[in-house]
């Protein structure tokens, strides 16, 4: 795991550039750094190192392919290393490598079969920085579905990439600029979808691209190698027909095979284990796979208030297994602690709360080990969250009560209700409540439009922006979410979250809150073959009379006794909602909103974000447009 960063067409000293930008990653890799500078064409390349596979000088970066032809800066890992070396070898011979990293594999690999295709036969994660010596060609790839941020754009007069929003800040010369297009979106989602970012001219590589630019590097064109739903389409209409039985014994060795890539480490290594289905299943497996003198280590943090907290759960779990199972219990001190951290962690606006866990976890786990695997996207690929069943059966509700209402007095109806005042709202003390969603609920007849108006909460942050008729956000939901798609909603609505929430939201959590204390994370359940095959599954193999996560459940019944799992899902989260509301965490929000008035007032209605506020704290009516806002001035002031 490493920051990676860049400018092409450099104007300053390129050695303070990318100096200032390799600092600005330190956290992403403390252990090593390197500098790549081809003079002729102006291209500097930089890299921050978290030493994880072949911890000497062999595997530093940027590093030259064999035949001198590429350099490569490189963030991530690539789990078939070992294969694709084999396979290599077949066709070329042995290799004399230099080390035994995964960067040098990867590298040749690309030498022999070009870029694309290398990636193709690649299993892992990544961010790749690939400089073609022969002709001064830059590309810039990401991983299939966006474990490993890349950000890129033209700063300054310069092309610039990097890791992290941080390291595009700090180059010579940029004047970033806030993109006021975008805080609708952000507020709207409480983080910022891919290709854009809080600034303009900056963006976000999408998952599964591969971005090229050539001398004099001004502009740059991206091509789509990877496709999720190509993918999901294609495993739908190829569908598994074995039986449940059968079909369990198939993911538990797809999940296996993943598990002995993603396990190699020259770290110590260990895992999440929250003591839900898919945490528990991960680590299930890798005590599996682990010798009985060396137990998979496990980590988990527990809440003092019993309703998040999960603690207990995973210590049964993790005594069933015989993990080596380390918790720690934080509480209120631990997360105002935290709380300044969060907008430089973030490198932008990012309001999901369930940030401040993630962030715990790992620097708990990090005093531990180097890398940690996750169960995360096991929702996503097996129809988990609770949303998906609510999606049917509100839309079902919705259609029964309002069958009086047809067509055209049923949109008028929700057009009236969009039209109420905005202040008459804020004083009725109805933000938290569903009247802000009704005139999308009211238009819509699908079960997706009704999970995006149940999930989207526009009609009220829209309350706190100003001059709306000068914002033209771009338009995201709409091209994002393909209705119809599949033949039943609730695989649409996985893939929707697949698009978007996955990658921009818990991955990006994942990654941030990992990295910022220099903590490899690792997700098993987004194998490409694991992705694969979940998409292959009917319906009923994931959900099955109101049962999530069915198979995944079958796959851990065999391991873990039924009753240490069969709980309510909680999520991962920390009791923000309480918490601003008294002590030391209002006080801070309150002092933030001030300081921070005279400069958000550029971006928010700062006058309606106060009475929102107060509407919170009389009526006790909690709204994600509190905290969401909040890490909007946090970030604006940092």
């Amino acid at each position: 795991m490493c920051g990676i960063c860049g400018i092409a067409g450099y104007k300053e000293d390129p050695v303070k550039s990318i100096e200032a930008m390799k600092n600005a990653l330190i956290r992403r890799g403390p252990d090593d750094d390197g500098n790549f500078i081809d003079a002729n064409k102006q291209v500097v390349i930089g890299h921050r190192r978290l030493s994880i596979i072949d911890l000497t000088d062999t595997g530093s970066q940027p590093m030259k392919s064999l035949n001198g032809q590429y350099v490569i800066a490189f963030n991530g890992e690539i789990y078939n290393a070992g294969k694709l070396r084999s396979e290599m070898e077949v066709y070329n011979g042995r290799l004399n490598l230099r080390g035994t990293s995964d960067t040098e594999i990867l590298l040749e690999a690309i030498a022999s079969w070009g870029l694309k295709t290398a990636l193709e036969k690649c299993r892992g994660m990544w961010a790749i920085s690939l400089y073609d010596r022969s002709n001064g060609d830059i590309m810039l790839t990401r991983d299939r579905i966006g474990e490993k941020p890349l950000y890129y754009g033209k700063v300054g007069g310069q092309f610039v990439w990097a890791s992290d929003l941080n390291a595009i800040s700090v180059v010579p010369g940029a004047k970033l600029q806030v993109d006021k297009r975008i805080i609708p979106i952000y507020l709207r989602y409480g983080y910022i979808p891919a290709p854009y970012t809080i600034y303009k001219d900056v963006y976000k590589l999408e998952p599964g691209t591969i971005l090229k630019i050539s001398a004099p590097y001004d502009e740059w064109k991206i091509e789509r190698y990877y496709d999720i739903s190509e993918v999901a389409g294609y495993g739908q209409s190829h569908r598994f027909t074995g039986s449940e039985e059968e079909a369990a014994d198939r993911l538990e060795m797809l999940l296996k095979d993943a598990l002995r890539g993603q396990m190699l480490s020259d770290v110590p290594l260990g895992a999440f284990l929250s003591g839900g289905v898919d945490s528990t299943v991960v680590v299930s497996m890798m005590q599996q796979l682990s010798s009985s003198d060396s137990p998979v280590r496990t980590f988990t943090i527990g809440f003092e208030e019993k309703e998040f907290n999960e603690a207990a759960f995973a210590a049964e779990t993790a005594k069933h297994l015989g993990t080596k199972h380390t918790e720690m219990y934080v509480g209120y001190k631990d997360v105002m602690d935290l709380l300044p951290e969060l907008a430089y962690a973030y490198g932008e606006p990012f309001g999901d709360s369930s940030q401040l866990p993630t962030m715990l976890v790992s620097k708990m786990t990090k005093q531990h080990v180097t890398v940690a695997l996750s169960g995360d996207a096991g929702d996503e690929l097996f129809c988990g969250y609770n949303t998906y069943k609510d999606a049917r059966n509100g839309l079902s509700v919705l259609q029964n009560k309002l069958s009086f209402l047809k067509g055209g007095l049923r949109s008028g109806v929700g057009k009236a209700v969009d039209k109420l005042d905005r202040i008459t709202v804020m004083r009725d003390g109805t933000l938290s409540d569903n009247i802000h969603k009704a005139n999308q609920v009211l238009n819509t007849d699908t079960i997706e439009g009704y999970y995006r108006a149940m999930n989207d909460n526009a009609d009220v942050y829209r309350l706190i922006l100003p001059d709306q008729e000068t914002i033209d956000p771009p338009k995201i939901i709409e091209t994002i979410y393909p209705d119809g798609l599949m033949q039943e909603p609730e695989n649409n609505l996985m893939l929707m979250d697949m698009l978007q929430y996955l990658p921009d939201d818990i991955l990006t959590k994942v990654d941030r809150a990992g990295m910022f204390y220099s903590l490899e994370t690792r997700i098993p359940l987004l194998d490409a073959d694991v992705i694969d095959f979940a998409w292959s599954l009917p319906l009923e193999y994931k959900m099955d009379g109101g049962i999530t996560k069915k198979i995944l459940r079958n796959i851990l019944y065999r391991h873990v006794p039924r009753e240490l799992m069969d709980r309510p899902k909680k999520g991962f989260s920390v009791p923000v909602n309480k918490w601003l509301w008294e002590g030391d965490m209002r006080m801070w929000a309150e002092t933030l909103m001030d300081d921070a008035k005279a400069i958000a007032s550029d971006y928010i209605d700062v006058q309606a974000l106060n009475s929102i506020w107060y509407n919170y704290q009389t009526s006790g009516k909690w709204s994600k447009i509190i905290w969401h806002a909040l890490m909007l001035e946090a970030w604006l002031i940092k």
